[in-house]
């Protein structure tokens, strides 16, 4: 193995974590917004957000980190996946700001109405961003990214049927991985209700992911019919094999309930399929860029692989104990402070509030237009700015405002 394929393999490893923890983040808000109303869709909904409280942050840390050493070690392949498929990129990063904005003012909510909302809008980013996310894997494995500066076509490098089979995955994946995790935790707080209620989602989803993961391999064989061989007949089906047989074992311990073991083959399951597809598709990054073609040269490779020990060196230790805790139920809400009561709060009027919300939805569309289709520079000025009048009026419609003593 070149000094080159070293912050390849990082790179995965990354992914596999992001996709396996931050994929059940992103799976527990579809949960939210699949809740339904009612007293038992209250419950979900508060299991949900409770159990996501203390890592739905920290899972992002995975993302950032694959982002950070595909960019500085294979510094074209990454221009040339950024520039090609900027407009997924773009939805994705939008998902992750409306997620974590509407997971903090769910704090703020003081009425059923304005927590059912901000639900919606998280349930709905919990799903968009998985799935504009999968859509970019697709478009790679697909070989439609070509090398060079947005040398690919923005739009069907991304809308192909195998691009949009994995965006489906991805969130269907990331449900499945939520509902078995959830249900673990439902058993740890002793609450039989939503230990049934995630036992039959784990189920249900698992049999779904299965059963698209499946019907993903005939898409792969009708548009990538090299890299549907080497997964299925090369080095990459032992792989293959290994997540099946994860997945049913997964099935079989969820009926079971045995859910602390399900965690662990729930994230085998995944974790292979990701294996499997780098696997299959080395030792080229992209259409004709092999990695070491790719690569960076050797002093900034060693300079991003000391960087990174030294990194898991805070890292690793500080994810672990957080992690520890999490599973034994010792961190979480204090009741004392869930029980105090809110303070006088003020809202907007509601015809102010409608103004705002649609001021910020006439910004967010004018800074969809001006980053993604212009490529002037004054154009691109503009849709920063709009970015920014987007989040401002967002946020000010949204806020709750202290009241004046």
């Amino acid at each position: 193995m070149s000094l080159a394929t070293v912050p390849l393999l990082l790179a995965l490893a990354g992914l596999t974590l992001y996709v396996v923890l931050g994929g059940a983040d992103f799976g527990a808000g579809l949960w939210q917004l699949l809740s339904g109303r009612g007293e038992r869709g209250v419950a979900v909904r508060e299991h949900a957000h409770e159990a996501m409280a203390p890592v739905w942050e920290a899972n992002h840390v995975w993302l950032i980190f694959v982002l950070v050493v595909m960019w500085t070690c294979y510094p074209v392949a990454f221009g040339s996946i950024v520039s090609t498929l900027s407009i997924p990129l773009f939805i994705a990063a939008i998902g992750i700001i409306f997620r974590g904005t509407s997971y903090a003012l769910r704090a703020g909510t003081t009425r059923a109405r304005e927590q059912r909302t901000v639900d919606t809008v998280f349930g709905i980013a919990s799903v968009l961003t998985p799935f504009a996310l999968g859509t970019v894997i697709g478009a790679i494995a697909a070989g439609e990214v070509p090398v060079g500066n947005a040398a690919g076509d923005l739009w069907t490098s991304w809308t192909s049927g195998l691009s949009l089979m994995v965006g489906v995955l991805a969130v269907a994946f990331g449900a499945y991985l939520s509902a078995v995790y959830l249900s673990a935790d439902a058993v740890r707080r002793e609450s039989v209700e939503m230990e049934q209620a995630f036992r039959a989602r784990a189920l249900v989803a698992g049999v779904i992911a299965g059963g698209l993961a499946v019907a993903g391999l005939f898409v792969l064989r009708s548009e990538a019919r090299d890299l549907y061989d080497s997964l299925v007949s090369g080095d990459a089906l032992p792989a293959l094999i290994v997540s099946g047989l994860a997945d049913v074992g997964t099935l079989a311990l969820v009926w079971a309930r045995r859910y602390e073991a399900a965690r662990y083959s729930a994230a085998v399951a995944v974790a292979a399929i990701v294996a499997g597809w780098a696997i299959a598709q080395q030792p080229e990054l992209l259409p004709g860029l092999t990695v070491s073609a790719a690569a960076a040269s050797h002093d900034v490779l060693v300079a991003v692989l000391v960087s990174v020990a030294a990194g898991a060196l805070v890292l690793m230790p500080s994810l672990a104990l957080l992690f520890t805790l999490t599973l034994r139920g010792q961190l979480g809400y204090e009741e004392d402070a869930a029980s105090e009561p809110a303070g006088p709060i003020r809202v907007l009027s509601a015809s102010r509030t409608g103004l705002l919300a649609r001021v910020s939805l006439a910004c967010l569309l004018l800074t969809l237009g001006f980053l993604t289709l212009a490529d002037a520079g004054w154009a691109h000025a503009i849709g920063v700015a709009a970015l920014f009048a987007c989040v401002l009026t967002g946020f000010r419609a949204a806020v709750p405002v202290d009241e004046p003593a």
